[in-house]
């Protein structure tokens, strides 16, 4: 009550009475100042359940909640920059060789010779999926052209400095690569030619043509990891891989088994992301050292007592919860081993 009047707000203190009133201990300077810090809405109810609303987490302690929180950071935190990498170097990988298809850095080159549509679609392509060849390429180019018109709007000099400068004749292709989104540039790659795209994947060493039979590996790996770096980006909760948005596919799962020698891959825990993190740093022919420094990284966090007493505690008994992250799959630092022997040093 304020001056009589009923508010319908709290402050710190009443949150944190709020909270003791519903089962969480919390007292005391230090719980105060991370409260605020981490705030309540995203500190204690993004993190009170495992991926969905419905599994509730049994928190009985601040401490708790606030090490799962920490636990979350530290993930996003090694995550991030291994995805930005890989994100850059598939870009630059796959523009060699579209430049080696076309001949040309101009985008219009690209959407003639690179990009699959009805008039270049495989010979024993029905009308049918000609013409869906055809709208995915034209909704390519109206995406691309959005892009451009953005960024020129914006005055990005990525794209300014072409438009403005009568020495150029249009933007490059690397110039766009460098403006778009992963997931766009993962909707770019699927428009492809089977051609183009088999030069890709044969760059980056994901030719697993048994497997791989439409060559959908370059783009659906990007779409996985795109999620999870979305949510790194948007400090969303990533340590129950509630912001996973797709089932993997097939190729995806059987590519990684056979290449790595794993039962299994869900993408339901987020060992399965490091998994897929290590296996592109292990194509791009990063060293060994750095691979098993990353995962590494990751199995110290994993080994903070203080971690594993909050996620023993609480994840153990969420219902309906079968890939905890406590039971990380037991194959990773196997697959760790079979990167370190494959990799360069």
């Amino acid at each position: 009550m304020i001056g009589g009047i009923k508010v319908g707000y709290k402050n710190i203190n009443g949150l944190m009475r709020h909270l003791r009133n519903n089962g969480i201990s919390i007292a005391g300077s230090t719980q105060k100042r991370q409260l605020m810090n981490t705030g309540y809405f995203h500190g204690y109810k993004g993190y009170r359940f495992f991926r969905t609303s419905n599994n509730r987490l049994p928190f009985t302690s601040y401490e708790e909640i606030y090490a799962t929180l920490q636990y979350d950071m530290k993930l996003k935190a090694l995550f991030y920059s291994k995805i930005m990498f890989i994100e850059t170097a598939v870009k630059n990988h796959a523009l060699e060789c579209i430049l080696d298809i076309t001949h040309s850095e101009s985008i219009s080159a690209m959407f003639e010779k690179a990009v699959c549509g009805y008039n270049n679609a495989p010979t024993n392509a029905k009308a049918d999926l000609k013409k869906k060849f055809q709208q995915h390429k034209l909704n390519l180019q109206s995406t691309v052209q959005k892009y451009l018109a953005k960024a020129y709007n914006d005055g990005n000099p990525k794209i300014t400095h072409f438009y403005n400068n009568m020495s150029y004749s249009g933007v490059p292709i690397w110039a766009l690569f460098e403006i778009m989104t992963m997931g766009d540039f993962g909707f770019l790659l699927s428009c492809l030619t089977f051609e183009a795209r088999t030069a890709i994947s044969e760059k980056l060493n994901l030719s697993n043509a048994a497997v791989d039979t439409n060559r959908d590996l370059i783009y659906n790996y990007l779409y996985t990891l795109k999620d999870l770096r979305n949510a790194i980006a948007h400090n969303s909760v990533v340590f129950d891989t509630r912001f996973r948005h797709m089932d993997p596919k097939p190729a995806m799962r059987k590519c990684l088994m056979q290449e790595i020698g794993l039962p299994y891959v869900n993408f339901k825990t987020i060992g399965d992301y490091l998994i897929l993190v290590c296996y592109y740093l292990k194509i791009l022919n990063v060293t060994k050292t750095e691979i098993t420094v990353n995962a590494s990284e990751y199995r110290k966090e994993f080994k903070n007592p203080r971690q594993i007493i909050s996620f023993s505690n609480t994840l153990r008994y969420a219902s309906n919860v079968q890939s905890l992250v406590l039971k990380l799959n037991p194959w990773l630092f196997k697959t760790v081993g079979s990167i370190k022997d494959a990799s360069t040093t």
